[in-house]
């Protein structure tokens, strides 16, 4: 039973297209290099694996409005430390899985 979740998870991980999501359609969107729909794809996987729905929505307005992420990050709010540190902890899984 256990091989077979493995072998689940092995196919999920490693389809190169995610069913799109909110970071996914903004980063198709987006004007930047990273438009290519592969690795739009994996950086969706990524979040979905990562963060929250919530947090999706919100880490997609980084794609159209890229002051909104340093307003963040400077905000000495509790919840928005809080969100900017999964947020990172997302960029940095997306980075380093992504980049195979």
């Amino acid at each position: 039973m256990n091989r077979a979740l493995l072998a689940a998870a092995t196919v999920v991980l490693t389809t190169p297209f995610a069913v799109a999501g909110p970071i996914d359609n903004a980063c198709v969107r987006s004007e930047r290099a990273a438009r290519a729909g592969q690795l739009c794809g994996c950086i969706q996987q990524v979040a979905n694996m990562t963060l929250s729905t919530q947090d999706q929505r919100r880490a997609a307005a980084f794609f159209r409005d890229p002051d909104q992420a340093q307003q963040v990050r400077m905000s000495k709010s509790g919840a928005d430390n809080a969100f900017w540190g999964r947020y990172k902890n997302f960029a940095a899984t997306a980075e380093a899985y992504c980049a195979r």
